[in-house]
């Protein structure tokens, strides 16, 4: 069974970075999930799809998961990029397209 170790990105509902600084151990699905007939759940005989252990840096991920002798890939965070704007920019003169109502 092959683990992933990545650092969650924040939600983008969500301003705050709170819990974005911790690198998380998931382990990848091995069966596909199934619907019981009875009452349409669905479900999955692989238990380890509910385990998800948090690290305080992907050092301490790595080590734990050589340790235990998982198999892992490392999935490293992308560079935020932001685009810095103000509300004045929509009024400029310079404008590519000029704001209309």
């Amino acid at each position: 069974m092959t683990a992933k170790i990545f650092k969650p990105a924040r939600p983008a509902t969500q301003s705050g970075l709170a819990k974005s600084d911790r690198w998380v151990l998931e382990f990848e699905a091995e069966a596909a999930r199934e619907i019981e007939p009875l009452m349409g759940w669905t479900s999955s005989s692989d238990t380890r799809g509910q385990v998800r252990l948090s690290f305080a840096d992907k050092e301490e991920a790595v080590a734990y998961a050589r340790r235990a002798g998982l198999a892992f890939r490392v999935i490293e965070p992308r560079p935020v990029t932001r685009r810095v704007m103000a509300y004045s920019d929509n009024f400029k003169t310079s404008r590519v397209g000029q704001w209309t109502h």
